[in-house]
């Protein structure tokens, strides 16, 4: 005999409710109780419903209309009509919400010809389906939430789920574990489900783990409506899949590699074949890189000399060329990171920059107050407050354990590390908490050991970052395309190499992006590289010169070793941690200068590094400032906006020929 499949149940939500009659008046109908289930069936995902065998008769229940003010008790009658028994504010226990959201209980009631079956009917109401086999999902509200499913081949129409006790966006939750659910272009209560295999299915929520790409944003999985980042679990669960190295990935073709990532990446420009109306530039000579040389970091000596009697900062383009060429010695990061992050304004006095730690002072610990003055109370009410605190607790108990300051349990860094993560909630709510956030402040409170100074500059650090964090991560997709445009002029041999390998699309670069860095440098060098980059030198976008620089440095090895799709990835990933900080700054900053002196560098690229026209082949170095960045259009103030921007930055030059 066959084994029974094994059957695991992933989700379980009871309280769901099929009105099985189809009145037009909503409010008089049946009510059939029952449970759902997300079930997983030898691999298979399936959605089952099934009714519940105590339910209670639904001819008994007690339903009332959303715009009500008293709950009205209805009772069929013969001839299928509804007779209004009484109106009630009193006789039966209800809850209401604000929404006006009622509890039902039993009501008693005669019998009729026709009622329904407790063994019949109930399975005629039953159905199940799998996951793989729908098509979307369309999410209404009628003073309650219910939803409708609609398959991909299938003729008959499955009944409606009305959540009236809560629980939908559980199960849509539930959903997005094993399908990506993105909103429809015309409808945004329709949610299209995209179905990935068994390989996609791996969990994100540890994709910042060492050895992994990407993060997680709570908020994402929580909002039935937004899904980007879903898109993005496709994709890094993809390179797991790649890194198993199954013979079903060494085969995907290009196209679907290209609809992918086209997905999930909306307004990235994905091109396997030259199209029309795009400008065609030839292969580009940018000459001999230059040779340039490192120097020692800033003593606390050269620091001081740079302070007038009242503590202002003088010569600060001088100073930022030399913290820019050598970095800083530990002794002085506490002091220059206020400056170089912008929380101490650079000519400030000392006696300003004390007035104004009193006013940030006063201003922190007010937030935090709002958050530790929460009672349990109200936290059971604040469902996005809830998640906050449980992500952050999650991952300051895992982020740079092994630093000193940060080991051991009790360890008064994690207390703040948290604290201040916290804090960084009630300063912008919207944002609240993102998996990641804690990579970028565990540096900084680090060198400041201090919970306020600590917190204003992570703030100003976000204010930079803020766009990688965001729901439609602009940043990111921003960042992606422009890396995609320098790598091509830098060397198109190698560019057209990774495309060959349906490697082109630089996701492998995404962690690279998302935190700075942090994972694939040492701790130390970590420090070294993020206050170069916070000078501003040696033009824009520094940081995608440093994606070049390590990407140049293994183009001999993945094209000598014809490295595949797979082995591309998985020796990029294994470069963590094996990188040094001088050796890619030395050469980001070559790359950068060779580009500067090109003569016939291409307008698209100019702008992504900020070079005026008039200023090529000149060395910003030379006046220890950063080069005045060109004039560039007003930022985008829609997704739409932003599209037709990013399409624009790339139409210039995003197809080279040899």
């Amino acid at each position: 005999m066959a084994a029974e499949p094994v059957q695991k149940v992933l989700f379980e939500h009871d309280g769901v409710f099929i009105h099985p009659r189809s009145d037009e008046d909503a409010i008089e109908q049946d009510l059939l109780s029952g449970s759902l289930r997300i079930v997983d069936k030898d691999g298979d995902i399936a959605v089952e419903f099934r009714p519940l065998e105590d339910a209670v008769d639904p001819s008994n229940m007690l339903c009332a209309g959303k715009d009500s003010s008293s709950v009205m008790a209805w009772a069929q009658c013969s001839g299928s009509q509804y007779q209004q028994l009484s109106e009630t504010q009193h006789s039966y226990e209800t809850e209401w919400d604000m929404v006006n959201a009622v509890s039902f209980r039993r009501k008693p009631c005669a019998s009729r010809d026709g009622a329904l079956n407790h063994g019949h009917e109930r399975s005629r109401w039953a159905f199940t389906f799998c996951l793989s086999d729908l098509r979307s999902v369309t999410v209404k509200e009628e003073g309650w939430t219910f939803l409708l499913f609609e398959l991909k081949e299938s003729c008959t129409a499955l009944p409606a789920l009305h959540f009236h006790q809560g629980g939908s966006r559980e199960f849509l939750d539930g959903l997005r574990r094993f399908a990506l659910l993105s909103e429809a272009t015309d409808d945004d209560t329709c949610l299209l489900v995209s179905c990935h295999n068994r390989a996609l299915c791996q969990s994100f929520e540890n994709l910042l783990d060492d050895n992994s790409f990407g993060l997680v944003h709570q908020k994402f999985r929580k909002d039935p409506y937004v899904t980007t980042l879903g898109g993005f679990s496709k994709v890094t669960n993809y390179i797991f899949d790649a890194f198993r190295g199954t013979e079903e990935q060494h085969q995907r073709p290009p196209e679907e590699v290209a609809d992918l990532l086209g997905e999930v990446i909306q307004g990235l420009e994905i091109n396997q074949q030259e199209e029309p109306g795009f400008e065609v530039i030839t292969r580009i000579d940018l000459g001999a890189r230059p040779q340039v040389t490192r120097a020692e970091p800033l003593s606390v000596e050269d620091w001081t000399q740079h302070q007038d009697p009242e503590g202002r900062m003088t010569r600060v383009p001088q100073l930022k060329k030399v913290i820019f060429k050598g970095g800083l010695s530990h002794a002085v990061r506490r002091d220059a990171w206020k400056f170089l992050l912008g929380y101490f304004p650079w000519n400030s006095s000392q006696d300003e920059r004390k007035t104004l730690l009193r006013l940030k002072t006063d201003e922190y610990f007010r937030m935090k107050l709002q958050w530790k003055s929460i009672s349990d109370e109200q936290e059971r009410r604040n469902s996005r407050l809830r998640d906050y605190r449980s992500l952050i607790e999650k991952d300051v108990n895992r982020t740079d354990r092994t630093n000193r300051f940060y080991e051991g349990i009790d360890n008064p860094g994690l207390v703040l590390l948290n604290d201040i993560l916290m804090t960084y909630c009630m300063y912008d709510f919207d944002l609240g908490y993102v998996q990641g956030m804690s990579d970028l402040l565990s540096p900084i409170l680090y060198v400041m050991e201090n919970e306020v100074d600590a917190f204003w500059c992570f703030v100003s650090f976000m204010d930079q970052m803020h766009q990688n964090f965001e729901e439609q991560m602009q940043g990111m997709k921003t960042q992606l395309i422009q890396l995609g445009a320098l790598l091509r002029l830098l060397d198109l041999s190698f560019w057209n190499y990774l495309e060959s390998q349906d490697s082109g699309y630089l996701y492998f670069c995404f962690r690279w992006l998302l935190i700075r860095f942090k994972r694939e440098l040492s701790f130390q060098d970590v420090l070294r590289l993020w206050e170069v980059m916070w000078t501003g030198l040696p033009c824009h976008n520094f940081h995608l010169l440093v994606c070049c620089a390590i990407l140049d440095s293994e183009k001999q090895k993945i094209m000598e070793e014809n490295y595949g799709f797979n082995e591309i990835l998985k020796h990029i990933n294994e470069l963590s941690m094996k990188l040094d900080v001088e050796d890619i700054l030395q050469k980001a900053e070559g790359i950068g200068l060779q580009m500067r002196s090109c003569k016939d560098l291409p307008d698209s690229v100019s702008s992504i590094l900020g070079f005026e026209a008039d200023v090529r082949g000149s060395d910003p170095m030379d006046s220890g400032s950063a080069p005045a960045p060109r004039a560039s259009p007003r930022r985008p103030d829609t997704c739409s906006d932003l599209h037709g921007h990013l399409r624009e930055t790339t139409s210039h030059a995003v197809a080279f020929m040899s």
